[in-house]
């Protein structure tokens, strides 16, 4: 098993992406989405720290958060995260029934991936280019045709408050989008 060790930097923005177990589509509806907000506020509540930027997709979502001057741990913040979310479900029969002798022994169910990607922020230019990465991750996968049509995202925050033009990365008037899939986000993003 390979020795993977996660960078803490105090105070520093991660870029984040958790993945549903065996990507089944568990976050495909408003309800899976809003339990999963849900969940996120009251780890925001119980432990500070901002989003700059959101997407939620049927089987994965992407994240940049901003932790508090001093804090490193992004790690038990994603770990409650989950574990709130899982909770929320029971009883909704989202969850498969068989869950394997490895997962029951950790105490985890088949809601998540056991672990899940991240990488420090180290520049405003690398900001920007995941946050374009974000932005645009649901139409690279097929699910919507431009970024302001997916409801499940921080872009039309970010429309509102003067970055994007409400059209970035539009094809809605029959022109394709200047966009160009910038290899080194889709390395650190793991896709």
């Amino acid at each position: 098993m390979p020795n993977y060790r996660r960078a803490y930097v105090p105070g520093g923005t991660v870029f984040l992406t958790v993945v549903t177990y065996r990507r089944a589509p568990i976050l495909d509806g408003p309800a899976n989405v809003a339990r999963l907000r849900q969940a996120l506020g009251q780890v925001m509540c119980e432990t500070p720290f901002r989003i700059p930027a959101a997407v939620v997709l049927p089987d994965h979502a992407h994240f940049l958060w901003s932790l508090p001057r001093g804090d490193a741990d992004y790690s038990r913040r994603v770990g409650r995260m989950k574990v709130l979310f899982t909770r929320s479900l029971q009883g909704r029969g989202v969850a498969s029934v068989g869950t394997s002798r490895s997962r029951h022994r950790h105490r985890e169910s088949d809601v998540w991936q056991r672990r899940f990607w991240e990488h420090t922020v180290e520049s405003e230019e690398e900001f920007e280019a995941l946050m374009e990465y974000i932005h645009y991750n649901p139409v690279r996968h097929g699910l919507t045709s431009c970024p302001h049509l997916w409801p499940y995202s921080s872009f039309d925050r970010w429309v509102q408050a003067g970055l994007y033009p409400k059209h970035w990365g539009c094809s809605c008037d029959g022109r394709t989008p200047v966009l160009k899939p910038n290899q080194q986000v889709e390395e650190i993003a793991g896709e």
